[in-house]
């Protein structure tokens, strides 16, 4: 291999190394996006389920009398 082919070979790496990178913060931004979704859902979910739980609290209380 002389100079030449490895001078290529070191461009492509550091050009190949640019787009991880790239594609690393990119991941990075939208895991936190996903994460403060789940949250969200998390918490629609949550009240929700004390919603349910209210309603069929009294109806239950009404259906049984």
């Amino acid at each position: 291999m002389n100079k030449k082919d490895t001078e290529v070979v070191l461009t492509h790496l550091e050009y190949i190394k640019e787009k991880v990178d790239a594609n690393y913060k990119h991941l990075e931004k939208l895991n936190g996006r996903v994460g403060k979704t789940e949250s969200a859902i998390q918490k629609i979910m949550g009240v929700g389920t004390a919603i349910t739980f209210v309603i069929a609290s009294v109806l239950g209380y009404f259906i049984k009398e």
